[in-house]
C-alpha cells in the first residue's frame, strides 16, 4: 500500500513538471455610460479586459444608421478582446436604435442635419472615453459601420485628433473636399466590391482626393461582398443589397487589428 501511495506520488509530480499553466484568457466587462452633447442625453456602451492594470489605447464604435444596436456593442467586447478599450457611442440620442429603414432613415437625417451637432456628438464621445482610468489618452481610434463608417471618415478628414480610423461598409464622402496635410489619421475603408450603395466611382472618387490631400490610407475591397457585411442580422432587415458574409467580416476585422498592430505597436 505504501509502495503504490510512493508511485502514485511520483506520477503526480512527473506530470505537475510536464504541464504548463495556460495563460488567463481576457476578463471583458462591460457598462453603460450616459453623457451629454448640448442639451441631448446620449447612451454608450464601454468593453474592457479588466484581467489588465496597464493603460490601453482606446476605440469609439461609431453603429450602423440602425442606431445605437447589439451590432455596435459586440464590436465594443471585440476590441476588448483584443485588447482595446471600446466605446460603442450613441449618435442619435437615449440610445436609440430601429429595424425599419424609414425609421432609421429619419434618425439619421436628424443626427446630421447640422455638421456641427455630428461632429460635437463623436468628439463628447471621445472626450468620454479619454477620461477612462485605463485608457491612455495619446492613443485613440475610432471604427465605425455604414454610416458611422462615413462620420469617423469624416472626422478624420476634418483632422480631427485620431491615430486611426477604420471604416466598414461605410459610405465615401467627397464633401466637403479635404485640405492637403489635414488628415492626421491613418485610414482603413473596408468595402464590398458588389455594395450597391457604394458603387467604384464613389471609391475612386474618395481614393484620388485621399491620395492628392497626402493622406496614409488603404481601401480594400472584398469580390461578391455586399452592404453590411458585417453584420449576421443583415438580411433580417429586408433590404436589397444588405448581405451578412463571415469570411469578409472576419478579414476586414483582421486587417482593421493589423492597422491597430502598426499604430499602436501592440498585440493581445
Amino acid at each position: 500500500m505504501l509502495l503504490n501511495r510512493g508511485l502514485l506520488a511520483v506520477v503526480a509530480l512527473a506530470a505537475a513538471c510536464g504541464r504548463s499553466e495556460s495563460p488567463a484568457g481576457p476578463d471583458v466587462q462591460t457598462r453603460e455610460i450616459e453623457y451629454r452633447q448640448g442639451e441631448t442625453t446620449l447612451k454608450g456602451f464601454i468593453a474592457y479586459d479588466a484581467a489588465r492594470t496597464d493603460r490601453r489605447p482606446g476605440v469609439l464604435v461609431v453603429h450602423e444608421w440602425w442606431g445605437h444596436n447589439e451590432h455596435a456593442r459586440n464590436q465594443a467586447r471585440r476590441l476588448a478582446e483584443a485588447g482595446y478599450v471600446g466605446f460603442a457611442v450613441d449618435m442619435y440620442g437615449d440610445g436609440r436604435s430601429t429595424t425599419h429603414p424609414d425609421t432609421a432613415q429619419a434618425f439619421m437625417m436628424a443626427a446630421t442635419s447640422d455638421p456641427a451637432t455630428t461632429a460635437a456628438r463623436l468628439a463628447a464621445a471621445l472626450d468620454i472615453l479619454k477620461q477612462d482610468a485605463r485608457v491612455d489618452s495619446a492613443r485613440t481610434a475610432a471604427i465605425g459601420y455604414c454610416f458611422g463608417g462615413a462620420v469617423v471618415l469624416g472626422a478624420a478628414r476634418a483632422g480631427v485628433a485620431l491615430d486611426a480610423v477604420a471604416s466598414f461598409h461605410g459610405a465615401l464622402l467627397t464633401n466637403p473636399p479635404v485640405d492637403s496635410g489635414a488628415v492626421k489619421a491613418r485610414i482603413l475603408v473596408l468595402n464590398g466590391a458588389d455594395d450597391p450603395m457604394i458603387p467604384p466611382e464613389a471609391v475612386r472618387s474618395f481614393s484620388e482626393q485621399l491620395a492628392a490631400a497626402g493622406a496614409r490610407f488603404e481601401v480594400i475591397n472584398y469580390p461578391g461582398v455586399k452592404h453590411s457585411f458585417t453584420n449576421p442580422d443583415a438580411a433580417s432587415f429586408g433590404m436589397d443589397g444588405l448581405a451578412y458574409d463571415a469570411t469578409a467580416d472576419r478579414e476586414s476585422w483582421a486587417a482593421m487589428l493589423r492597422m491597430f498592430g502598426e499604430v499602436f505597436g501592440q498585440g493581445r
